[in-house]
């Protein structure tokens, strides 16, 4: 047989020919492995130097790669080098690049050194500049002479302080970004108008300075509504309230509202407690709920006493009230507190105060101290705290 398979082949070369014609139109068809496995934009030099040079992950630099082209890598190293020497990391230029990715086409020394040097001159470095830009990285694309130095001249003006300045900006760079002529002026004025005093006006943008940079129309009917409610423009409270106000939509807002009444809160008792403090709606619908179920379901609190205390929906669940609750437990079950105890007041008094009544006395009981740290669950007081326990 193979002798017989030889004398074909010999008598029958173009038999050959053809496989040999077959397995090169088979391999035009046929991707190698290679091509595969890595996808034209895996091998793209943009791509390459994404991942490599810039530390975004390859699904990152993919998505970016649409939006720039790098052929050639000196202006990019030189505006990496540039952020480097201002002592940003990796991962910030790597979020700096994914948010703005433009930032790799710009002239390092014409277009990003000079406003980075302004930046610095106002105080802003280090870390700072890091925790600024990386948010709001499109600052770099505006016009210095046009646009940032103006406004940040507005902006000295009214803080009086580099320093308040700074912090504003570390709470939101969203009003650089913004024109300021017809954005923030115009609801600066809204509040002038209604007899608020400048250092209240200047306090609001240092601390929510998103909060007025709505449209005009929207932050007039904000202030309206503040000042229906009963909160006096010339109190710092009016300022509360309206940054509170103007960080809800009016959909998220009743969202919250509905939520807490569905736990038995009162229409009135809502505003009244608004009044109070108004910045626990800053709060998320989620978290709202969540603590209330906490406080109401689970361990047994009356409606009646979050609103005596209505900074307890602005701390954390987590970090605060679970560690605090957990002590409050170990100290009841071991008979450890001399009298009764308001746990609305213990959960809502600062750190050094629950500190020094509920954890330092007791540091003989390692529960306590285990618990404080987190290593106990959450049970009930049996017929409801507010049962076993009352006002100091």
């Amino acid at each position: 047989m193979f002798s017989l398979i030889c004398k074909t082949l010999i008598e029958k070369p173009g038999s050959i020919d053809l496989k040999i014609s077959y397995a090169r139109n088979l391999k035009t068809i046929i991707p190698s492995v290679n091509s595969i496995s890595k996808p034209s934009d895996e091998r793209s030099p943009t791509v390459s130097f994404l991942t490599h040079s810039c530390g975004l992950s390859l699904e990152k630099a993919i998505s970016v790669s649409k939006l720039v082209k790098i052929q050639d890598t000196e202006k990019p190293n030189s505006s990496i080098q540039l952020l480097t020497s201002r002592g940003f990391t990796k991962p910030q230029i790597a979020t700096l690049i994914s948010k703005y990715p433009r930032i790799l086409s710009h002239d390092p020394e014409k277009v990003l050194k000079p406003k980075i040097e302004y930046l610095e001159s106002l105080g802003i470095s280090g870390p700072d500049l890091a925790k600024i830009l990386c948010p709001y990285p499109e600052l770099l694309s505006r016009s210095l002479e046009n646009h940032i130095i103006p406004t940040f001249d507005f902006l000295k003006g009214v803080f009086q302080a580099n320093g308040n300045l700074v912090y504003a900006l570390k709470q939101s760079i969203r009003v650089v970004n913004s024109d300021i002529q017809k954005r923030v002026v115009p609801n600066m004025n809204t509040l002038r108008a209604h007899g608020v005093p400048e250092p209240h006006i200047a306090r609001l943008i240092m601390l929510q300075p998103p909060s007025l940079v709505l449209r005009a129309e929207l932050f007039k009917n904000v202030v309206d509504v503040i000042k229906e409610m009963g909160f006096e423009p010339s109190s710092k409270s009016f300022i509360l309230a309206v940054r509170s106000m103007a960080m809800s939509s009016k959909a998220t807002w009743q969202s919250k509202k509905e939520i807490l009444i569905s736990f038995g809160w009162s229409e009135d008792e809502f505003h009244m407690v608004f009044k109070r403090q108004p910045l626990f709606m800053m709060a998320s619908a989620k978290k709202i709920r969540k603590l209330m179920d906490f406080f109401v379901n689970k361990i047994g609190l009356e409606p009646s006493d979050i609103a005596r205390y209505p900074n307890l929906l602005i701390g954390s669940l987590e970090k605060k009230v679970l560690p605090r609750w957990s002590v409050l437990q170990v100290l009841m079950s071991k008979n450890l507190l001399k009298k009764d105890v308001n746990v609305s007041l213990a959960l809502f008094v600062t750190k050094e105060v629950f500190e020094r009544r509920f954890v330092t006395s007791y540091m003989h009981e390692p529960e306590v101290m285990m618990a404080y740290q987190g290593g106990l669950g959450v049970r009930a007081v049996g017929g409801g705290v507010g049962a076993e326990l009352s006002q100091t």
